[in-house]
């Protein structure tokens, strides 16, 4: 029977190994790349080990559930959280309920357990673990171009026919408008977020914790990706701030609407902010935006300017442990605010 404990400093090695032997040399690389910054930087980690259950059989370690720190705020009280993002098992020791093992660790010491982009193998874990199921985040996409509506797996005269009778509409809604407000780009996090998100939280049923030191830990200090960040400022303060970065597609360029806050009271902001990555996208020659979002008043907001609701994918799983919830806490989902940005997917 192996063992359960955290990643000791003299793991990394062999844990780097597993997780090489599993998922191959290049994203062994890719997390090699962001391992320091992930785990060891993050501002909200309770201490200087990463947050890394390790299954061991002697002297080897067959397993490890990697974990990234945060801190969740759920109806005005703050949780010690963290999201499950790498499970790695090695192929000799797969299918003999080791994953559960190390998932059920995780749960017991958070909490909150979050989980976001399920695999299928996760998916049947969480259910059979008996979490309460959520379903998708919500997914926007704004059309900027006619190439916008053309589908990889469509041949290409269906493609053409489908631009050519959505044209009109695109046009419409990707006519640029006035920003109504002042938009600036920035490339620093200060105290005057801290305070923004202390203003916007009472009116967020849940939402991982968007204060200045982890704005600026997870949008400016990561190795392994660029993000653009734009402010919405009224005579110098902070009212909302919109992460985006652009991304080449198969038949498309798409710019990715990872993060915003902003009141939710404030729709002129959020719109000034829409109105901004709009422009951006433009420029960058997308040809679409897309989006992520579980808030149901910044959902109206989004559709109001353009976007459309698609089919997602994006399974969103979480399991407060910190003190009792009822069952209609998990129904209730208008209120939290969680989006692309909030975990590790955007490698």
């Amino acid at each position: 029977m192996p063992v359960i404990d955290r990643l000791r400093p003299e793991d990394r090695d062999a844990a780097a190994a597993l997780y090489r032997r599993v998922f191959g040399s290049d994203a062994a690389a890719s997390s090699d790349l962001r391992w320091e910054w992930q785990y060891r930087d993050n501002p909200s980690s309770p201490g200087p080990e990463p947050m890394i259950w390790v299954a061991r059989e002697g002297p080897s370690i067959v397993g490890q559930h990697a974990t990234m720190p945060v801190r969740l705020w759920v109806h005005g009280r703050q949780i010690a959280a963290s999201w499950g993002i790498d499970v790695v098992v090695a192929p000799e020791r797969q299918r003999q309920g080791l994953g559960e093992i190390l998932f059920g660790t995780w749960e017991r010491n958070v909490g909150a357990a979050l989980g976001i982009g399920l695999s299928p193998s996760s998916r049947g874990l969480f259910e059979k673990l008996r979490w309460p199921r959520l379903g998708p985040i919500p997914c926007l996409v704004k059309p900027l171009s006619r190439r916008a509506v053309k589908r990889a797996e469509w041949p290409e005269p269906l493609n053409r026919v489908v631009s050519a009778v959505a044209l009109p509409y695109i046009r419409r809604v990707a006519r640029p408008r006035p920003l109504g407000h002042e938009v600036r780009v920035i490339r620093q996090f200060d105290a005057r977020f801290t305070a923004l998100w202390e203003r916007v939280a009472p009116k967020l049923d849940l939402a991982v914790q968007r204060d200045a030191p982890y704005l600026q830990w997870k949008y400016i200090a990561p190795p392994h990706v660029r993000y653009s960040v734009a402010a919405l400022l009224d005579e110098g303060e902070p009212l909302g701030y919109v992460v985006y970065r652009h991304m080449r597609e198969a038949r498309s360029r798409v710019t990715l609407l990872v993060d915003f806050l902003v009141d939710p009271d404030d729709a002129a902001g959020l719109e000034a902010l829409l109105r901004w990555v709009d422009r951006e996208a433009a420029a960058a020659d997308s040809d679409k935006i897309r989006c992520h979002c579980l808030h149901a008043r910044f959902r109206r907001v989004l559709r109001r300017s353009g976007y459309f609701t698609r089919r997602s994918t994006l399974d969103f799983v979480v399991k407060i442990n910190a003190w009792p919830v009822p069952a209609s806490f998990y129904r209730r989902t208008d209120g939290w605010h969680i989006m692309l940005g909030d975990a590790d997917l955007d490698r």
